[in-house]
């Protein structure tokens, strides 16, 4: 009996903390709609909302809080991203390999180099983002001006290339390794994205108004005004609303959004169930992994198995992006709202000179390593993409890209959405290793292991280059030999 009685107590406390986060949501929503400043930063209802919740709260108005809500609701904000975090990376492979049209577009050839080109770019960019970081730290820590802990630095990758919803995860991961420092890293984090999401759509926007200006955009041949719906973040006109995708279940059986998260939630669970497992073997490597990576593997296998099965008809990856992004809407913003600010304002200045740093080498190796590597071909659109993505989130890239390429003309956004897409794939290799090294080696370690990464992807798209330009020097003269013999 009270073991019920006490579980609805943690339900409806629960309930209730999740509706104070919905209403924030709903103000950054409507303060998107209406504010200048909010629509030419692009912010994201989230963002605003929980800085919103952060300022008239209590984390940073103490006792003289406007929004006065319980110190549990604080905890229980504090956590919501990290567990949140769990379904949204789980459904990151639900839907993958299942759109058959791609299959028939026939373009593979021309398309196949470029991706590799973006995914390599981009897995090097968040490396040598791991390296700017820890370097930084090393600075600091032996100029003797700040007393940074052992893992400062991480952030700055996981908040620029992760965006908010990745540094949510961040306190997460570091409390699953048993670091007590975790809450200070996740604030550190969201501080990262923050600066990130604001710092580059900002200089994106110039970006392109200079390329537009010096007439390297491809499409947009003067700068012009952005479509308002974009700024305002809505569309008025119920003609032209987009399908939140297909209803591949009749409501009567079980509602699509439903079975969607039914699998989401179910490889969550046996996630979670072979963790334990794990653990009982006492192998540290399998314990200490996030749960989860584990979901992302079992994911892995109940989509190939669904394929297997010809059951692809069932899952739409529009639903299934919906329901993530629900998710993410809520842990940013409990994740910002309950930033601790007093605890991230001591590491106020090697945050600034992090950030400022991130966003000096993104610029050089996103724009300038972008001329060499897609030269003549979209190099600014392919570029600016990436820039918006490795400072904020995938959306913000693309809303960069929209201003020089309204109508996604150029092959832009499907390139480096394939490649992005590469990701999830990769960090089934890469994120074990790069947490077996964050959980017990040094700042040097670190350092010198996120450079290590990064060159291995700094080589990879050498490779590919140099075989695109070699590819492209041979069918080049065999295309015209074929002309003159027709």
């Amino acid at each position: 009996e009270d073991f019920i009685m006490l579980t609805s107590s943690l339900l409806t406390e629960l309930l209730c903390s999740l509706s104070i986060i919905g209403g924030l949501l709903l103000l950054g929503t409507f303060l998107r709609a209406k504010v200048k400043l909010f629509q030419k930063l692009f912010l994201p209802a989230s963002v605003i909302g929980g800085f919103i919740g952060l300022l008239l709260g209590p984390m940073v108005l103490g006792d003289y809080a406007i929004l006065r809500v319980p110190e549990t609701y604080i905890h229980d904000w504090s956590l919501l991203p990290g567990t949140l975090i769990v379904p949204i990376f789980a459904a990151v492979p639900l839907g993958m390999f299942m759109d058959r049209s791609s299959k028939k577009s026939g373009s593979g050839k021309k398309t196949a180099p470029n991706v590799l080109k973006a995914f390599a770019l981009f897995a090097a960019l968040s490396f040598m983002q791991s390296a700017i970081g820890f370097g930084t730290n090393l600075f600091f820590s032996r100029s003797g001006d700040s007393n940074l802990y052992r893992t400062f630095g991480y952030e700055l990758s996981q908040g620029f290339c992760g965006g908010h919803g990745t540094a949510g995860a961040v306190g997460k991961i570091l409390e699953g390794l048993g670091l007590d420092y975790w809450a200070t890293a996740q604030g550190v984090a969201v501080t990262t994205a923050t600066i990130g999401i604001i710092g580059g759509m900002l200089l994106g926007i110039i970006f392109i108004n200079i390329a537009a200006a010096k007439g390297k955009t491809a499409v947009l041949k003067k700068p012009g005004d952005i479509p308002a719906e974009m700024s305002k973040g809505y569309v008025a006109d119920p003609s032209r609303h987009a399908s939140m995708g297909r209803e591949t279940f009749m409501p009567s059986t079980v509602e699509t959004i439903s079975l969607h998260l039914a699998i989401i939630l179910g490889v969550c669970g046996a996630a979670y169930a072979l963790l334990d497992l794990l653990k009982k073997t006492g192998i540290s490597a399998f314990s200490s992994m996030p749960v989860w990576i584990y979901a992302m593997v079992i994911m892995f296998g109940v989509n190939h198995l669904i394929i297997k099965l010809k059951l692809d008809w069932a899952i739409d990856t529009k639903v299934k992006s919906r329901i993530s992004g629900a998710m993410s809407d809520f842990a940013i913003t409990a994740a910002i709202a309950s930033l601790p600010v007093e605890a991230v304002m001591e590491y106020a200045m090697p945050i600034l000179v992090m950030c400022a740093l991130g966003f000096l080498l993104t610029y050089l190796f996103v724009f300038k390593l972008g001329d060499i590597v897609f030269k003549g071909d979209y190099a600014f659109e392919r570029s600016i993409i990436a820039w918006g993505t490795a400072t904020g989130v995938m959306i913000t890239g693309m809303m960069l890209l929209k201003i020089c390429d309204p109508d996604y003309e150029t092959p832009a956004l499907t390139d480096f959405s394939m490649g992005f897409s590469l990701l999830s794939l990769s960090g089934l290799i890469t994120t074990p290793l790069t947490l077996a090294v964050i959980a017990s080696g040094s700042t040097m370690a670190n350092f010198l292991f996120s450079l290590a990464v990064a060159g291995v992807f700094w080589a990879i798209l050498a490779v590919v280059t140099v075989g695109d330009r070699a590819a492209a020097r041979y069918v080049a003269p065999a295309a015209e030999t074929a002309s003159m013999a027709d």
